[in-house]
């Protein structure tokens, strides 16, 4: 038997398919994973590639020159934009109401990148096809609930979370996508269960 899941690819002890559910999105999510992501057992980018059947994931640094992901911004009428806090980038709140549009009620797509900071950053910078597109800045976010990953930022939030909130503020219903925090809250939970008694009170709880 092996040891890991191979539809959500944890151990098999840890695996999160229990708590998936499939949602239903018209929005594209993209995550673009750094390497260093991929084998993490608290990745949380799985969640949401598991739970919306339009959602992609793809694993890189540099995604310049990546063919898929060139062909698929180059098809007719979709737009694109980068969930990145970077200077010059929209409040996600001004996208709503735009989906009205023909081209963008058929191919609305937001693209999350996947890993630290420090690592999103490089990528961001590495990647020069993602620099032409718009970028977006999430609302409202206070700090996530990634209590046994600590963030260098206090409004720093995991992929899965960040995906919420995207989804929640485009199409305007919170509830529709509750179970991707459940599913994430499940899998918080299960870890910190596995953690020797006194760990986690004594490097996570701030």
């Amino acid at each position: 038997m092996s040891r890991y899941c191979e539809k959500c690819g944890k151990a098999t002890k840890a695996c999160i398919c229990r708590w998936i559910q499939q949602l239903d999105a018209k929005t594209e999510l993209w995550i673009l994973q750094h390497p260093s992501e991929v084998k993490r057992a608290i990745g949380t980018a799985r969640i949401l590639t598991l739970s919306l059947p339009n959602a992609k994931l793809w694993v890189g640094e540099d995604f310049s020159q990546h063919e898929e992901i060139n062909h698929l911004l180059a098809e007719q009428g979709r737009q694109a934009w980068v969930v990145y806090p970077g200077e010059g980038a929209a409040p996600i709140s001004s996208l709503v109401g735009a989906e009205q549009t023909h081209a963008m009620q058929a191919k609305r797509t937001l693209i999350l990148l996947d890993g630290t900071w420090k690592k999103a950053y490089k990528m961001w910078q590495l990647s020069a096809n993602l620099q032409q597109l718009p970028t977006v800045a999430l609302g409202h976010v206070d700090q996530g609930n990634y209590r046994i990953r600590k963030s260098p930022k206090s409004e720093g939030v995991s992929t899965v979370e960040a995906g919420y909130l995207a989804l929640s503020a485009l199409e305007g219903d919170d509830d529709k996508f509750a179970p991707l925090l459940e599913a994430f809250n499940q899998m918080i939970e299960f870890q910190i269960q596995q953690m020797p008694q006194g760990v986690f009170e004594k490097n996570y709880r701030s």
